[in-house]
């Protein structure tokens, strides 16, 4: 294929497809000749300096069918993105903290009405700014309608474990009365974290590898990237005038990707590969099970990415961890009521559509993304993709 990028980058693609060379969606075949528009489309998005470098990726509840790395890893030392490359999820982290949290009702330890102060009694006098006392739920938690305040970044710069950041909390009046406004909250899914360090007996970093990454084969998600993995870590860039400048990944605070001494943060602090990611999808689409393992009851995963508040205002509403599309406009014109996933704040992006069947993963690093579903480069993909699946744009 022909490369448009100003920086001439090494393309890498996999499509793979059941049968002979082809997947069957609903009324028609699709050849791997119907992702060229992908390929394209993320090309344009390299060339116009929107970021450095993209992968990828479409899979259905049983596969992978498309897979692809556009651009550069590493702009300066010409390293080329490929589909192995490791990306940091950012909030994209959130929705495994709430599978986690599901594991632990799955078995009885903890039900999401349970008060926060049932596992967290340092919370337990949380009040509101007059004063009123509150009641927070880890459902409140999960929904990002607790009213919690956050921490300062000097603060978390000093925690080397989650149990040394619920003290930040204490005292810290609530902004609202829980459970009366949405407000997207950092402090309740920390806690959230920490919440499965005391139910389980684990570290939480333990609990995921043990109860969900190691299982899923999810073998480059991680709080703490090892020497080789550091050498797949796509570097992160900021359009400045027209240019994409190198910057750090900010919630490291300075400190390396390998670095332990700095407290997993479950709201965003995981390091994953598309590939990885989409089978962490995959089990949630079908249902809590996948390649014959169980993770989740069937009951559980809807009430995880079912609309549990309204009050969100736009296009999405939230579930317990998972946005959940309840507009099918504009940018989610690709996607089905009720498809659900999260963003992270340096661009990537997962959705998965349960009516459809499909899911939607994209990775890249950009600092000033302008984070959100209405970025061109999220746009592009979806569109390209939903129409080589032979979905289409609703108009």
């Amino acid at each position: 294929m022909k490369q448009k990028s100003f920086l001439n980058p090494i393309h890498f693609s996999v499509s793979i497809f059941v049968g002979l060379g082809m997947l069957i969606f609903p009324g028609q075949a699709r050849c791997a000749d119907s992702f060229a528009a992908v390929s394209t489309a993320m090309q344009e998005c390299v060339s116009n300096r929107e970021v450095s470098g993209v992968v990828a990726l479409v899979a259905t509840r049983d596969k992978v069918v498309h897979l692809e790395a556009t651009g550069w890893a590493d702009i300066a030392a010409k390293v080329p993105m490929r589909t192995n490359s490791i990306f940091w999820l950012a909030s994209m982290t959130k929705p495994i903290t709430a599978t986690a949290i599901m594991m632990l009702q799955d078995e009885g330890k903890l039900s999401v009405d349970d008060p926060v102060s049932k596992y967290l009694p340092e919370l337990a006098d949380l009040k509101t700014a007059d004063g009123k006392p509150a009641k927070i739920t880890l459902r409140h938690l999960m929904t990002h309608t607790s009213g919690m305040s956050e921490a300062t970044a000097e603060q978390y710069k000093t925690a080397h474990s989650l149990a040394d950041v619920i003290p930040f909390y204490v005292g810290k009046p609530l902004q609202f009365e829980p459970g009366s406004k949405w407000q997207y909250c950092q402090s309740g899914i920390i806690s959230l974290g920490r919440i499965v360090e005391i139910v389980s007996g684990q570290s939480y970093p333990d609990f995921l590898q043990k109860r969900l990454f190691g299982p899923l084969g999810m073998k480059d998600t991680t709080f703490y990237l090892n020497s080789e993995q550091l050498l797949r870590l796509a570097k992160t860039y900021r359009v400045t005038n027209a240019t994409l400048q190198e910057v750090p990944i900010s919630f490291l605070n300075g400190r390396k990707p390998t670095d332990l001494d700095r407290y997993p943060a479950p709201n965003g602090g995981l390091f994953s590969t598309a590939s990885d990611y989409a089978r962490f999808c995959r089990m949630i689409l079908n249902q809590g099970t996948l390649d014959g393992k169980h993770y989740l009851k069937a009951e559980s995963v809807k009430q995880m990415t079912s609309i549990q508040t309204e009050l969100k205002p736009g296009n999405n509403a939230w579930g317990l961890g998972w946005s959940v599309v309840r507009q099918s406009q504009g940018i989610n014109a690709t996607l089905s009521l009720g498809t659900y996933g999260h963003g992270g704040a340096y661009g990537t992006q997962a959705w998965v559509d349960p009516v459809k069947q499909v899911i939607y993963v994209l990775m890249v690093q950009r600092s000033n993304f302008q984070n959100g579903d209405s970025h061109e480069v999220r746009r592009s993909f979806q569109a390209t993709a939903a129409n080589a699946l032979g979905f289409g744009t609703k108009q």
